[in-house]
């Protein structure tokens, strides 16, 4: 980058150039058909404070600090407060990651100059405990700060789960006491506890709208029902399903709360049959959608077919279910039975047996169905004619694996293709890899 003054296009010309020349040395600005105006030199350095301020919100922040010391008014952008308001710090050990870690002395001037500017902060850390903890120490250094939005971000586990839980907690709680105005938190396997939930609900209940926690070991179901009953202005909230209770359900259905937007739930076994899951009442779910009706619960299931006993017995309200192993027939068919508010399913393995008859009853009842997803299972042409013509138009997403049809002898899969477009109202091929 030139400093200011000087220019970046030529704008000199020998004496008696010609018109013709002119135009040819400084150059045409257009399309390049018919007339164009010639191009005029810039000074960089002139430009007003909110275009460099934009130019810099997309630089990293070896880049910014490289430009600003192109000149006195960038170095001024440099240092205005609307450009630390967003920030994200990416901590890793080059050896063994590919993230490109901030440099410890930018760190520490952010810090120093800018930490009470700092409002939408994120943390992303590769796997290694050193990186974790260097974002713990930096959080304990935020005691001036005001943030709004947190998030701690590990691109690999364990990273934030070998950290101790005392040196999180404490950490955390400079940031949750001197914010104050918390809205956004996503703090997702880490060693977050009871306490630490108190300490935020003390500070910002009244803020505080987005909570994602899932695989937070040591937060107990109590610990989530502190955040439900005091944080009245909660509207989305990501957990484990072992934190998920009656109580909670009904705590979010209360007066005092508003409407609940989105609530993610993750059901996770590592050890086939060393879980036994629990069961929420038909009352509970019932009260939770009569309070907030237009509320979208997503289901991510990763269990063992044996494992699903618990679910979808009676009517449940949920909107939006993957199941990322393998899911029985007679569990697809109890979706189809139990799930009328169900919009989105991705189902990405079953085995060998079609689904014919569970995917029709699912387009029978379940209205609102918009996008189904099919990996590693079976569905005659047939069945999938049938499922998609029941369903219609209203399937703007449907993304099946091609190993997933089986031809028979009323359809190939070239007449497949064509008349599953014509029911869609759009052309449609089944997918060489899934796009879920």
């Amino acid at each position: 980058m030139k400093r200011a003054g000087q220019k970046l296009l030529a704008g000199t010309e020998a004496p008696g150039t010609s018109q013709t020349s002119k135009k040819q040395k400084t150059g045409l600005c257009g399309s390049g058909f018919g007339e164009s105006e010639p191009c005029t030199s810039m000074d960089w350095g002139s430009l007003p404070h909110h275009v460099i301020l934009r130019v810099f919100q997309f630089l990293t922040l070896v880049d910014r600090a490289r430009a600003s010391s192109v000149c006195r008014r960038w170095n001024e952008v440099f240092h205005i407060p609307d450009l630390w308001r967003r920030f994200e710090f990416e901590l890793s050990q080059p050896a063994t990651s590919y993230l490109k870690s901030t440099h410890p002395d930018l760190i520490q001037q952010i810090i120093k100059r800018h930490a009470d500017h700092l409002q939408y902060v994120s943390f992303k850390v590769d796997s290694s405990t050193e990186s974790a903890e260097a974002a713990c120490d930096i959080l304990s250094q935020l005691v001036n700060c005001s943030i709004k939005t947190l998030g701690l971000i590990s691109t690999a586990k364990p990273s934030f789960m070998n950290v101790s839980k005392a040196h999180f907690a404490s950490a955390l709680t400079v940031v949750f006491v001197n914010s104050k105005s918390l809205s956004s938190i996503k703090i997702d396997d880490t060693p977050l506890d009871d306490p630490s939930l108190k300490v935020l609900v003390a500070n910002n209940s009244d803020t505080l709208k987005l909570l994602k926690m899932s695989s937070c070991p040591h937060v107990s179901p109590a610990g989530i029902l502190c955040v439900a009953d005091q944080c009245h202005g909660l509207k989305e909230l990501a957990l484990n399903y072992y934190i998920l209770s009656d109580e909670l359900l009904l705590a979010l259905s209360s007066e005092k709360h508003v409407d609940l937007e989105h609530l993610r739930i993750d059901v996770v076994s590592e050890n086939p049959g060393q879980v036994q899951f629990h069961t929420i009442k038909k009352q509970s779910w019932d009260a939770l959608v009569k309070h907030s009706p237009k509320v979208n619960i997503v289901m991510y299931f990763f269990l063992y077919e044996d494992e699903f006993d618990a679910f979808f017995r009676e009517e449940t309200p949920v909107t939006h279910l993957y199941f990322g192993r393998a899911v029985s027939k007679a569990m697809l068919g109890r979706i189809g039975m139990n799930c009328p508010r169900l919009i989105e399913l991705v189902v990405c393995a079953n085995g060998l047996q079609p689904l014919d008859d569970e995917l029709i009853q699912i387009a029978e009842r379940c209205k609102n169905l918009t996008a189904m997803g099919l990996g590693e299972c079976e569905v005659t042409c047939r069945g999938f004619i049938e499922f998609v013509k029941m369903c219609g138009g209203r399937l703007t997403q449907l993304s099946i694996m091609e190993e997933v049809l089986i031809p028979d002898s009323d359809y190939s899969l070239d007449r497949l293709h064509l008349e599953v477009s014509q029911h869609l109202g759009r052309m449609w091929f089944p997918d060489m890899m899934p796009t879920w």
